[in-house]
């Protein structure tokens, strides 16, 4: 395989499984189980040995095509593939830190991911802190002697703060702590945390890089030896993904550049919309100049991303009207599809934060999050300047 082969073409041919009938689409090794000849063959498997799969739930060929291909376009060495995106975040995680250690996260962050930090992991004995933002200096403040994990999430859920991978990466290496960085929301395609100085990736591939709605699936992409360890961890906890959620994503990462370059666009257009328009009052996209964190996503990112959130004026009564005036958008959770799906963080996808920490984190109750789509740009401008005017 080359290395010089484009984006697109590694997301489409690389990590290709062998198969003997030379199908075009790779084949679904729907099965839970393998077989082997012998004792021998059978000891050998066991001991994780390759060539060879036993379980599905410890491996199985199109799981495998699946994240030797996102290892590939993330820069890593390896890739263990999830159940969901969750599954990826908590099985590096729990790699990572043991009681007795200290874990360092911001607090706008994806709900759940800020569940795990604030309420799971201090109940197995690790200290935690949650910041209230994610400036390299928030994270210095944190630190402890004890410190073993500094997790980023650039951009940001919900409030597209950007954080400096390159800085923060270093702060952590300079005290033999490990850097994981959710790059969900900013995909291979515009951002590569690796190349940054990051020890480990995660992604919830239940977003773009299955991209269609239909699949839910994690991965996460590091070193070869701390994959290996993840997925001894993963095969107890049973995070396994199934063969054709797996080959859902595999299919999804061949448009994944087509899709992203689209989103970029029209995202960027919808923001520079929503900025001038009179019934909003502050419009959190990176590609705006005006974001505080524009200089450093500039650096760091290809493209700003196909994700934004806007704060309708008057609060929490005109922000919902607004938000059930959309006919092309569709509200629901999730983000990252073909469709432009919004969400209201303060009343639905992150009420499982206490309003205080919302508070911390930026949440206002006015405040809406747009994961934009592939439909015509045109149609996404009408749609939001028909809901406003009802707020």
């Amino acid at each position: 395989m080359s290395k010089q082969w484009g984006f697109t073409t590694k997301a489409i041919h690389g990590g290709r499984m062998p198969d003997a009938h030379k199908a075009v689409a790779p084949p679904i090794y729907q099965t839970a189980t393998f077989y082997y000849d012998s004792a021998e063959e059978g000891a050998r498997l066991g001991q994780e040995i390759p060539p060879g799969y036993i379980y599905t739930r410890w491996a199985n060929p199109t799981t495998r095509a699946l994240e030797e291909k996102v290892a590939l376009l993330e820069g890593g060495e390896d890739a263990l593939a999830t159940s969901s995106g969750m599954g990826a975040v908590s099985s590096a995680v729990l790699t990572v830190v043991k009681p007795g250690d200290h874990a360092v996260a911001p607090a706008a962050i994806y709900q759940a991911t800020y569940q795990l930090f604030a309420d799971i992991l201090p109940g197995y004995g690790i200290q935690t802190t949650v910041i209230s933002d994610s400036s390299t200096d928030a994270y210095e403040r944190a630190l402890r002697p004890n410190t073993k994990l500094l997790f980023i999430e650039t951009p940001n859920n919900p409030m597209l703060g950007i954080t400096e991978i390159e800085r923060v990466a270093a702060l952590a290496r300079a005290r033999s702590a490990v850097t994981i960085a959710d790059n969900t929301w900013a995909t291979p395609y515009n951002q590569t945390p690796l190349s940054l100085g990051v020890d480990v990736v995660a992604h919830s591939a239940t977003k773009y890089l299955g991209g269609h709605h239909d699949v839910t699936a994690g991965l996460i992409v590091g070193r070869a030896e701390f994959i290996k360890r993840a997925k001894r961890q993963a095969r107890i906890l049973g995070t396994t993904i199934d063969p054709f959620g797996a080959w859902l994503v595999i299919r999804g990462l061949a448009t994944l550049a087509l899709r992203v370059e689209r989103q970029n666009g029209s995202a960027q257009r919808l923001a520079e919309f929503l900025a001038g328009h009179p019934k909003v009052s502050k419009v959190y996209y990176p590609g705006l100049p005006s974001h505080p964190g524009h200089a450093i996503a500039r650096r760091q990112m290809r493209g700003f991303g196909g994700m934004l959130s806007f704060e309708v004026k008057g609060g929490y009564g005109p922000g919902v009207r607004a938000f059930e005036a959309l006919q092309v958008c569709k509200r629901a959770t999730s983000l990252g599809g073909i469709s432009t799906l919004v969400s209201h963080p303060a009343g639905i996808s992150s009420v499982q934060m206490p309003k205080e920490i919302r508070a911390v984190a930026g949440i206002s109750e006015g405040l809406i999050r747009v994961s934009v789509g592939i439909e015509d740009p045109d149609d996404l401008l009408d749609d939001f300047e028909q809901a406003l005017r009802l707020a």
